[in-house]
């Protein structure tokens, strides 16, 4: 992906002919789109996003304690808190994709059947165990659950870690008959170590956690962060973000 001419164009008009580091404050759930398209980034503009990936609650944690990214990315939650602080510079505000909750098991191990919801019931009641997150995937599972009346039976073999990424090691570690829920793109991202995606939740259940992007009213070098959000959005990105499975 080459960077538009007329874009390149602005980057200059800007002021910002002169390469510099900006710092991105953003979700994990979306970490293989955008650490592909911060190098191409850099690539075509000579300007490199640093990136820390957190989960919502421990971006919220940074935020309030005072640290000021040049850009945030985040589900609605934190980032709506934010815009109602005007931490956000209303007018760079861009929705950048959404990512569905999967299922997951270690390498080698039998395939829980979740065609359809019944089915995905019964896989979940007959497991052994289930390890899922305690952030966005994790509370939502938790009110399905209870939703779907199977909360009790549930609790006494579930593991719950801080992020996604604790809950992928715990599953490629793990034996017997345990099923793992998670961020699509957090499940492919770890597959190579030792994962086998089984798919997505069934369509009846399926939540999706959407992703904006924004310009913190504060950022030290918020041209260069303007330029980003908009490549975020460019339809170039999309694509990107698109095969790394975030729609």
């Amino acid at each position: 992906m080459r960077l538009p001419a007329a874009f390149a164009a602005l980057c200059v008009v800007s002021g910002t002919a002169m390469a510099v580091d900006i710092k991105v404050l953003s979700a994990g759930a979306i970490e293989p789109g955008i650490v592909k398209l911060a190098e191409q980034f850099r690539k075509d503009t000579g300007h490199r996003a640093r990136i820390t990936f957190n989960t919502a609650p421990q971006i919220e944690k940074r935020l309030g304690g005072g640290e000021v990214p040049d850009v945030l990315i985040a589900p609605p939650g934190v980032m709506d808190n934010q815009m109602r602080r005007n931490k956000i510079e209303p007018d760079t505000h861009v929705v950048v994709g959404r990512v569905g909750v999967g299922v997951v098991v270690r390498a080698g191990a039998n395939e829980p059947d979740i065609a359809n919801l019944d089915r995905f019931k019964n896989s979940v009641l007959n497991a052994e165990s289930l390890v899922y997150n305690q952030a966005s995937t994790g509370l939502y599972l938790e009110r399905m659950f209870d939703l779907l009346g199977i909360a009790e039976p549930l609790k006494r073999k579930t593991t719950r870690y801080a992020n996604g990424a604790q809950v992928m090691e715990h599953v490629i570690a793990g034996n017997g008959n345990e099923i793992g829920f998670g961020a699509i793109t957090e499940i492919r991202l770890m597959e190579p170590k030792g994962l086998k995606y089984v798919g997505p939740l069934p369509a009846q259940i399926q939540n999706y956690t959407s992703y904006a992007a924004g310009v913190m009213t504060e950022a030290p070098t918020p041209e260069v962060a303007r330029d980003f959000v908009k490549y975020l959005a460019s339809p170039a990105s999309k694509a990107t973000f698109y095969a790394a499975g975030i729609e």
